[in-house]
């Protein structure tokens, strides 16, 4: 494993030991996978905003909408890892290349969906070509770039993840305005197509061959029985989550023991196959890496109160006070735009910084969240848009200090020929959290209006106090580390 200094502190992060000349069309390969990147993880909020169009235009029930969001969330979860470990093993462009056709490819086939059973099974299918593409973007950056510079391609990396998820509503509203409710919402998937039909032939042209191993088998190198426990243990994970509100009843919490018992299963194999030397599908000493293992548990409890933030907020506006999709994503956009310039910069300053930035950015966003609640109540009627605006910036340059420096720190340890497995671990700890997060702001949303005479305001600022305990919860967890860092050092 390449030395690097401990991420924990101040110190530097890379791989300063490491002379190899750097590809000169670095940056342009970058380029492209964030481009791809960036229209995977859009695909994830986009869609909110369309799903009244949807309905009407398809005669879509409450259960087909559902299927719409949660099948992407599902399959796209279901395959990071596996994903990451196949380009780590088979090659990272030829990985890369295959999900971006097969993302645009389906993105064409949901804007043609001639119902809703067409339009659900083809955002399944989008979802495991997302999830496809995802860790090779992150491999490639550990494998493109060293020292400082790695930092600057993850905090490009992090404004993307930032700006994509904020600003899903705001561009999938501007374009069912721009395009009519009636069949607007398939231009929300057209939109992808002659953008992943210019990235195909750059990402050919840009990212470097693979260096594949040769001689081995892909059953050998891929670790099925690996892949499928771990599998079946995300899935039974992650399905009472994203189904929370349509399975009725509480049977669908009895899948989360089940879940656990098979991820214990997954972890019992894998150190088997490890120790008869075999090649894992995760590699468990990764968490045995202080950086790593800490930088994977932000990552889920950050995620479960940074993107449920989204999902009740466009509700809110739209639902309780009669906004218009396009008005309601631009009142999302302070937090996209604080979001994507922190990200930049964080990405510079990870590696004079360290982990006391993630640190500081975690606070940003518990203030932010804090002051958008008290603002909120403070604010009525159409004016809450404006009135959460400098909340939600502050907020949003809170989420740049914490997503793309905390990614940057997480993979620092973790060697070059296993960053695409690693990135896909800790991209499903990110799902995971998002999904638990959803379903916890969720059902205190709901239940709150329902309870309180549809009082959306109440129920908007009740949910957000939800999302500042996982944040705050995160910002504990870092500190802890901080302190447990500097007792080490004395």
């Amino acid at each position: 494993m390449t030395h690097v200094t401990e991420p924990s502190g101040r110190g530097p992060v890379g791989d300063p030991g490491d002379v190899e000349a750097p590809d000169p069309r670095r940056w342009k390969a970058l380029a492209v996978c964030l481009v791809a990147g960036f229209m995977n993880l859009l695909d994830v909020s986009i869609v909110n905003v369309a799903l009244p169009s949807i309905r009407s235009s398809l005669n879509a029930s409450v259960s087909d909408l559902q299927w719409v969001l949660s099948g992407y969330a599902l399959t796209f979860g279901l395959v990071l890892v596996p994903a990451g470990r196949l380009g780590d093993a088979r090659g990272r462009r030829g990985v890369f290349m295959v999900g971006l056709a097969l993302f645009t490819a389906t993105s064409a086939a949901a804007g043609l969906a001639p119902g809703p059973g067409w339009l659900s099974g083809a955002r399944f299918v989008q979802g495991a070509a997302g999830g496809l593409v995802n860790p090779q973007v992150a491999g490639l950056i550990q494998q493109l770039f060293r020292g400082a510079e790695r930092g600057t391609a993850f905090g490009l990396l992090g404004a993307t993840i930032g700006v994509s998820t904020a600003v899903g509503p705001l561009l999938g509203g501007a374009i069912i305005a721009l395009a009519g409710t009636a069949d607007g919402w398939r231009w929300v998937f057209f939109v992808n197509v002659p953008v992943g039909m210019l990235a195909l032939p750059l990402a050919y042209r840009l990212i470097p061959p693979d260096e594949a191993r040769r001689g081995r088998g892909l059953r050998s190198s891929l670790d099925p029985v690996g892949v499928l426990l771990l599998g079946v243990g995300v899935l039974a994970l992650l399905l009472p989550f994203v189904e929370e509100r349509e399975w009725a009843g509480r049977g669908k919490w009895l899948l989360i023991p089940v879940a656990l018992a098979v991820l214990g299963a997954f972890v019992a194999w894998e150190r088997r196959c490890r120790a008869r030397g075999g090649e894992p599908v995760v590699d468990l000493a990764l968490f045995r890496v202080r950086s790593y293992a800490l930088g994977v548990t932000i990552a889920l409890l950050y995620f479960a109160g940074f993107t449920g933030i989204f999902f009740m907020f466009a509700l809110y506006l739209q639902s309780g006070l009669g906004y218009t999709a396009l008005a309601a994503g631009l009142a999302i956009t302070p937090f996209a735009l604080g979001s994507a310039a922190a990200s930049a910069l964080g990405g510079r300053a990870v590696t004079r910084r360290g982990r006391p930035l993630v640190t500081a950015g975690l606070l940003l966003v518990a203030v932010g969240l804090v002051a958008t609640a008290v603002a909120d109540r403070l604010a009525s009627g159409r004016q809450v848009g404006l009135a959460l605006a400098l909340p939600l910036l502050v907020a949003g340059v809170g989420s740049g200090l914490v997503i793309s420096p905390n990614q940057t720190l997480t993979l620092a340890q973790v060697p070059v020929r296993g960053g695409g497995s690693a990135a896909g671990v800790l991209q499903t700890a990110q799902r995971i959290g998002s999904s638990v997060g959803i379903a916890a702001v969720g059902s205190v949303f709901f239940a709150t209006v329902a309870s309180s005479r549809e009082d959306w305001a109440l129920g908007f600022r009740n949910a957000l106090w939800v999302a500042v305990a996982f944040v705050a919860t995160a910002l504990a967890v870092a500190i802890l580390d901080l302190l447990t860092a500097a007792a080490r050092h004395r």
